[in-house]
């Protein structure tokens, strides 16, 4: 069984070893009135991908803009179709990766659009993995290169199944179309790329500044630890700041302060972790709103805003422990 996060919050403000974020949870908003990807998945045999026949994008055709796609003419495929709209230059999509993109979703026989992320504003940031998301966004995505618009059809089999998606007016015999932006992709070798920031503070750790995709070494001042919330930048990104209802894509690991002894990391997990900043302790709550996507944040966190007198069963952390961490934001869900 695959170790867990620790971050997940307990009715008491902590934070407990049985937590979400060990991959299989992408961390996305459910479905709710819309039929994001997410929302279903199968299991059927990997498709056969063909070139066609797919609908014509008849307006909003530059990346990252709304597009229309005209009605499907005839009967769609019954395999996968994939065209890749525009080629990008950036790193290829592989199996398991987390995407961020914006996309489109409309019905091959009425041209209904059932969900968009262009109107929200937010693109959709989704793991490529089975069960997490539908088989036809992961074979129709895997290998294509970041900055790509692709298109492609999703027969039933590997979109909702027979079931369909009654609550959008997704029927079981439906072919769907998607357009896909693909912004950025994200593996357990991702760092953040923000400018470095100094590290002037003495009183508190210093976070290597890597970006290789491996561990930042944390070296803890051999002085007592700040009785407040200290939350710093050592990597300061350049993207959308993280508010307090939102949740994120993360690299992290962390220490206590006394002896600086490693307690969790993802990089020891191999392994990206996403949540919701209303789902953790307080100081990871508090560090991080308002911090930049693609920054590295070096979080110290007081006993009354972590764990205090009952850390986690088996973590190896003390009670009243100041806990330390270095938090790379790859991505804001």
């Amino acid at each position: 069984m695959r170790r867990r996060s620790l971050l997940i919050a307990v009715p008491a403000g902590l934070v407990t070893l049985a937590a979400c974020g060990d991959g299989d949870d992408s961390g996305s908003s459910s479905a709710g009135d819309s039929a994001t990807p997410e929302a279903s998945a199968t299991s059927a045999p990997p498709p056969k991908i063909v070139d066609g026949p797919l609908p014509a994008i008849t307006a909003g055709t530059k990346f990252d803009e709304k597009p229309t796609v005209a009605k499907g003419g005839g009967e769609p495929s019954k395999d996968l179709a994939v065209k890749t709209v525009i080629a990008g230059g950036g790193r290829a999509v592989a199996e398991n990766d987390f995407v961020s993109a914006n996309y489109l979703g409309q019905i091959w026989e009425s041209a209904k659009v059932f969900d968009n992320s262009y109107d929200r504003k937010t693109p959709l940031v989704i793991q490529l993995a089975q069960g997490g998301v539908i088989d036809g966004w992961r074979y129709a995505l895997i290998g294509k290169k970041t900055g790509s618009r692709v298109q492609f059809s999703v027969p039933p089999t590997w979109g909702y199944g027979e079931q369909g998606n009654e609550q959008v007016g997704i029927k079981g015999s439906d072919t769907l179309v998607f357009v896909v932006d693909v912004q950025d992709t994200f593996n357990a070798k991702s760092s953040a790329k923000g400018k470095e920031v100094p590290q002037d503070d003495a009183a508190l750790p210093k976070v290597g500044t890597n970006t290789d995709g491996k561990a930042p070494a944390i070296e803890v001042p051999k002085s007592d630890a700040p009785k407040k919330l200290a939350a710093e930048y050592v990597l300061e990104g350049d993207g959308a700041e993280v508010d307090a209802q939102d949740s994120v894509l993360v690299q992290y690991k962390g220490v206590v302060w006394d002896g600086g002894k490693e307690f969790d990391s993802t990089y020891g997990r191999k392994q990206l972790t996403s949540f919701s900043l209303q789902q953790v302790v307080k100081g990871w709550s508090q560090g991080l709103t308002g911090k930049k996507v693609g920054s590295r944040v070096l979080i110290v966190i007081p006993p009354d805003l972590g764990y205090g007198d009952s850390p986690p069963e088996g973590s190896g952390i003390e009670k009243d422990s100041t806990l330390v961490f270095s938090v790379d934001i790859l991505a804001k869900m």
